[in-house]
């Protein structure tokens, strides 16, 4: 049995080389690999010494050669045996390539593109996919954590099993395929150019206890290679593992916190914000959010956009909270949050603006969208009505339309500020009509929507969201215009006395 073996990462290679040696495998490597098992004293054939010929173009070309793709794509077959010898050339039974580390190199701050080039592999690639392909006699091995596989089989049948050569195979191809996607991202992202193919490719990082359901299964996968093994970029800190429910409130309530520069604290329930407050101090926001509406919250996941430390936790009281997620925890507040049962903390420093696209399922495909981030740059806000806002209106109502983009449609959000204090009193989302919404919003509200902004993610189709806002003795509201009935709109603002403001931008969330 001959071995080639070609690696960059050299994790547990000498353990498993000397292993191989022991069950009489003969060793051919290239360059650094072959020195670096010679000098542990193992007898070692280099590529140059099999092939007659040295490493070119300052080694890359170390093992493009026939010598060598022959004896890994050679069938064992009369005819291919004939072909072999006529040059003077061996089977290789098994290849242990793993490739320049071209993911870590682009990740670096200050890597430049003929860095990144010259650490796109060529001939590891070829090796792998000309191992995968021949898997019928090859086995091959892209990752060091499977050396225990192939050593498994030799120590219990002498050879690589053909489920074992399968399985190894599959991820060879899957390895090659999600390195050229790699490096396809990269090139992208230079000119910000787009192709008519996009391979997503996703590494498997946790099973999940089950999906949305018990009955249900599901698994957590990092996407391309990105780097970031927890969910969301995180670390657990305390708690059970986080549920694929979890998850999804985290990332809704991870993506609304960031869009504001003030302390803030967001509360989701079931994918959609209950409670948003922004305030000078978190633990004040805390407060705010959670008496914003704390019978939805019971149960919820909190998300805040700074440190969270021992006031903004005494601010919680004794509500039962699922999951908090923040960028750090205090030494202190983690101590007393450790106390709560079954309370998870996730410590998160990926932020959502480093991704552009967003993905989501349909039968038979994929929908892909440009994330929305709020507002262009362009975009005007407009006073339709006679009535003016005043400026606490305004800070209310540009806080509320934030929040609004996060509230699943026909979304509606009532909201107040109160000295330093911006805060929601009332959200409705999720209805199939917009007067529905808005009824929601002004019940969970209550006495608080007289005097609060109303902001709506689309426009009011008809004057009857407005006229119900103003019997609840809202202020003002902000909305995008654009319905066919907009002077009829404008107009019922006009008799109630409202202030509205047209952005020209809407923020659907479905």
């Amino acid at each position: 049995m001959r071995a080639l073996l070609s690696v960059s990462d050299k994790t547990n290679l000498l353990d498993f080389a000397r292993t191989l040696y022991y069950y009489n495998v003969e060793l051919i490597a290239s360059g650094g690999t072959a020195r670096f098992l010679r000098q542990a004293g193992l007898p070692v054939t280099s590529v140059e010494q099999l092939t007659g010929l040295p490493e070119m173009l300052d080694g890359r070309v170390k093992t493009l050669h026939p010598m060598i793709f022959a004896g890994i794509l050679a069938r064992d077959t009369a005819d291919d045996r004939a072909d072999l010898a006529r040059m003077n050339a061996q089977m290789i039974d098994l290849v242990v390539v793993n490739l320049y580390p071209f993911q870590k190199t682009v990740a670096q701050r200050f890597v430049t593109l003929r860095d990144a080039i010259e650490h796109i592999d060529i001939g590891g690639v070829a090796l792998l996919r000309a191992a995968a392909k021949n898997f019928e006699r090859v086995a091959v091995v892209c990752d060091p954590a499977d050396y225990g596989l192939i050593l498994n089989d030799l120590a219990r049948h002498g050879s690589v099993s053909l489920e074992t050569r399968e399985v190894l195979a599959l991820k060879a191809f899957a390895h090659t395929a999600a390195y050229d996607a790699a490096i396809r991202d990269y090139l992208m992202g230079l000119r910000s150019v787009d192709t008519p193919v996009v391979t997503l490719t996703l590494h498997k990082v946790q099973d999940l206890r089950y999906g949305e359901n018990p009955h249900q299964q599901a698994a957590f996968f990092r996407l391309n290679g990105n780097g970031l093994g927890e969910p969301l970029g995180g670390q657990l800190l305390q708690g059970k593992p986080l549920s694929y429910n979890n998850l999804l409130d985290l990332d809704a309530a991870w993506r609304a916190v960031h869009r504001f520069e003030q302390p803030a604290v967001v509360v989701v329930k079931h994918l959609s914000p209950c409670a948003v407050a922004c305030a000078d101090e978190l633990h004040r926001a805390c407060a705010a959010a959670l008496a914003a509406d704390p019978v939805s919250a019971f149960g919820g996941v909190i998300a805040a956009n700074q440190t969270i430390d021992a006031a903004t936790v005494e601010a919680m009281g004794d509500l039962f909270i699922e999951c908090i997620i923040a960028p750090d925890f205090a030494q202190d507040a983690q101590a007393h949050l450790a106390k709560r049962k079954n309370c998870r903390l996730l410590k998160a420093t990926w932020t959502p603006n480093a991704m552009t696209y967003e993905y989501r399922s349909i039968l038979g495909g994929m929908l892909r969208q440009t994330i929305d981030q709020g507002d262009p740059g362009d975009a005007a806000w407009r006073v339709v009505t006679q009535a003016q806002p005043s400026e606490a209106d305004m800070r209310a109502l540009r806080f509320a339309w934030k929040v609004c983009q996060y509230v699943h449609s026909n979304a509606v959000v009532l909201a107040r500020a109160e000295a330093d204090v911006l805060t929601t009193v009332g959200i409705g989302g999720g209805q199939p009509n917009r007067v529905d919404s808005v009824r929601l919003a002004i019940a969970r509200a209550g006495e608080r929507a007289k005097g609060a902004v109303l902001a709506s993610d689309a426009f009011f189709p008809f004057p009857d969201g407005v006229e119900e806002a103003a019997k609840a003795g809202v202020r003002a509201i902000v909305q995008p215009g654009g319905a066919q009935r907009d002077a009829e709109v404008i107009a019922a603002a006009d008799r109630a006395g409202l202030a509205m403001i047209f952005t020209g931008v809407r923020h659907f969330r479905h």
